[in-house]
Order: C-alpha cells, then structure tokens, then sequence
C-alpha cells in the first residue's frame, strides 16, 4: 500500500516509478480522489460543528422557555447533511483504497530496467557448470526409472501437476526440509514456526496477494485460503502489531505446504516437478527495522546460498529487473541452480525486501525506544529453500551413469546413513 501523502507531496516522482514497471501515470486520478475524500471531510466535520453551535442555541432556548421549533429543524437538516457528507467520504475512501491496493511497490533504484528476465542481472556464480561424462537425464527420468516417482498415478488422485513420491525418494525429500530447517533455526539464529495452512482475506490482503491475485489462489467455501507461500502467515503474525523497537528484528522460518492453481501458465513446465499445484517450501521471514533491512536482505540471502552450497550444488546469484520483481517487493535476488538434466538454470530461491509496503497493508508498526511516534516496519521474504526444487536439483546435480543417485553429505544423518539411492 502507499501513502497518499507521499503521492501528493511527488506526483511526478511517483508515476516516473510506476513507468519502470510498464505502468500508466496513476498520480492525478489518486490526488484527485484524495481532494474530494478530503473535501467531503472537512464538510462533515464543519456540519457537525454547526450541529454543536445549534446544539446549544437549543438548550438555551428551552431554558428560557422559548420556542425551539426552527433551531430543532436546523439542527435535523445539518445532522442529515453531516452523515450524507461522512458518507461520501467513505464511499471515496474505499474508491481510493482500491485503486492503491492494485498498485505495486516502488522499485529501489539500483533494480535493472527491463521488461522481462532476460534484463536481469548476475550479480555472483558459485561453481561452474561442467557436462557430465554420461547422458545426463532430467529428474522425472530418474525418479522413473527408480520406480520412486510416478506421475500417473498422482493424476489418478489429483489431476495434472501433483506427484506421488516413494520409498528413499520420499524420505530424501523429507530430510532435505528437516535439514534445512535445522541450518536456520540452530544456524542462522531463526525461530520455528507452525502456521495454519488456511487464512482469511484479511491476512491475504496484507502480504499483497488480494485483491490483485486471486485468481492464482486456491478459496474454500467457507471463504478461507489455502496458503501460496507460509510468508503470508508468518508476515502477518505483526499485523495490527506494535511492536517495540529492542523486539525486532523477527526472524521466522516455517516448513509449510504451498498451494498455487498456477493460473496462467498452461503448458509451461508440464514434465516433472518443477511447476505444481502442491508442493513444500521452507520460508523464511524477517521484520526488522527500516534502517536495517538493506543488511537483512543480504543476511537472508547468503542463509539461502549456503544451503545451496551445502548440497554440492551450482548456483548463481540474479538482481532482478524492474519487469520481473513481484508485486510486493522492492528489490528481489533470485538464487538459480544449474540443471544438469536441463542444462539450465532455475529459479530456486527469491528472497525480498519489501520495505513498508506490506506493513502499511497490515498496520504493522514499530514503537522506537527514543523519540515519539510510532513507525511502520519493514518486512522481507524469502525461500530458504523450495524443497521439490532442492529435491530436482540434488536428483540431476549428483546423478550417476547407472541411473543412481548420491545423497549429498549433510542429508546423510536424515536418511538413516544411507550415502545412495539406486
């Protein structure tokens, strides 16, 4: 969300910012909304003034034992006319309020011009990607031929973009979330969290993914949400919060199921497990301070590189452009692991400061230890990492040519000791 003041005080300055991501000028449609809200305002809250002056002349006339009649009649007419003002200030307001609910977040500056990712910026590579020695195979090849992944047989229960897991592949898809849930919490200094995995419109609307996008979500009858990311629940564990300024930051991490009708994007990635209706993913999330989140976003980050690192894997380090941040964020790293399989990169990681733009939609404040006022938060986001996407990276980054697969060394202690799946 943004604030109207800020629009006000820069027109220019803001719609210059929207045009970095391909938008039309907004600024004049919202300043003038915003005079009519203020208008309707100041006229009601004059009207009730007036009711309060006549509100008096009435009881001084019926203390003197005159008649009242006329200033009774007035009084009824500028009751009338104040609500009929308050009104329309709440009908603009809520006019207002959804034309900034639809808009996204200001880029930072240092984020690339560029409609797309194909103006995205390599910002750093761990390793380098080397041909293996054998036909490589992508992980749907691998998983099959194991007998440990089946497509078929998720359709049979679910339909297109689910996948049944079996035997030491489920189990190495479970060690890899309780792994890196371990490196957060003991490591990284992030706290567990349990989350519900179904949350109403109102936590939806602070972490930006109503109203704009719900044709991506999955809704119950009762009007609940199944969770895309378990940054919605854990961002908005500060809505409504103030919170006091020696608290934060807040760094949670949670293990959560992610649900995504991937809306739009029919016929992309429809082989294997890259692109799902269900998967898992370790989120991890941080409320912070707003002088502080610059060195929070980098922080989180390199907690998302190490795990890559970690599983052996080749990664790279991508600032993305102004055409492929998200709608909420300011400025995104996306982390991509190389595909032998493939023979590409893939995003395995986004990480995001969004600075005070969903704290604005979520009311989430800080109360400063010196000084008066209280002051929104800043808050960030980031996978740390997708598991399935782990799970398809280890599968085509430590294949062998029998068709087996070497368990990375820090997995090992999760899977029994077992050093080979084959």
């Amino acid at each position: 969300m943004h604030d109207i003041r800020r629009i006000r005080e820069a027109p220019e300055a803001f719609d210059a910012a929207l045009a970095r991501r391909g938008m039309a000028p907004q600024a004049a449609g919202l300043v003038s909304l915003d005079a009519e809200r203020r208008t309707a305002i100041a006229e009601s809250e004059r009207l009730r003034a007036e009711q309060n002056r006549i509100a008096k002349l009435i009881g001084q006339a019926k203390a003197k034992g005159e008649d009242a009649g006329a200033l009774l009649t007035e009084a009824a007419t500028l009751k009338a006319g104040e609500g009929n003002q308050a009104a329309q200030a709440t009908e603009i307001g809520g006019r207002l309020d959804a034309v900034l609910s639809n808009l996204p977040n200001l880029l930072d500056p240092e984020v690339p011009d560029g409609a797309d990712e194909t103006a995205n910026r390599v910002l750093h590579q761990h390793g380098t990607p080397a041909p293996l020695d054998f036909p490589a195979r992508q992980h749907f090849e691998i998983g099959e031929a194991l007998g440990l992944m089946e497509f078929a047989g998720a359709a049979k229960l679910a339909g297109s973009r689910f996948t049944v897991l079996r035997g030491p592949l489920a189990r190495l898809d479970r060690a890899l979330a309780q792994w890196m849930l371990t490196l957060h919490t003991e490591e990284h200094g992030y706290t567990e969290t349990t989350v519900p995995y179904l949350v109403n419109a109102a936590t939806m609307y602070g972490t930006g993914q109503l109203p704009k996008f719900e044709e991506d979500l999955f809704k119950t009858t009762d009007g609940r949400y199944l969770i895309p990311t378990a940054e919605v629940p854990l961002t908005n564990l500060a809505r409504e919060e103030i919170i006091p300024e020696a608290a934060l930051p807040w760094r949670l991490t949670a293990l959560s199921p992610c649900f995504r009708s991937e809306a739009g994007s029919a016929g992309r990635d429809t082989r294997g497990m890259l692109r799902q209706h269900q998967f898992h993913k370790v989120e991890l999330v941080s409320v912070t301070r707003p002088e502080e989140s610059d060195a929070e976003h980098e922080r989180m980050t390199q907690c998302a590189e190490r795990v890559l690192t970690e599983l052996g894997l080749v990664w790279r380090r991508m600032l993305l452009s102004a055409g492929d941040t998200g709608f909420g964020a300011a400025r995104t790293y996306d982390l991509e692991v190389w595909l032998p399989g493939q023979a590409a990169w893939r995003e395995i990681s986004s990480c995001s400061n969004c600075r005070d733009f969903q704290a604005r939609r979520m009311n989430a404040r800080m109360k400063p230890t010196a000084g008066k006022g209280n002051v929104f938060v800043h808050t960030l986001n980031g996978s740390g990492v997708a598991v399935g996407r782990a799970l398809i990276a280890v599968l085509e980054t430590h294949q062998q040519a029998d068709g087996s697969i070497t368990v990375p060394e820090v997995l090992r202690p999760y899977m029994g000791g077992l050093t080979r799946i084959g």
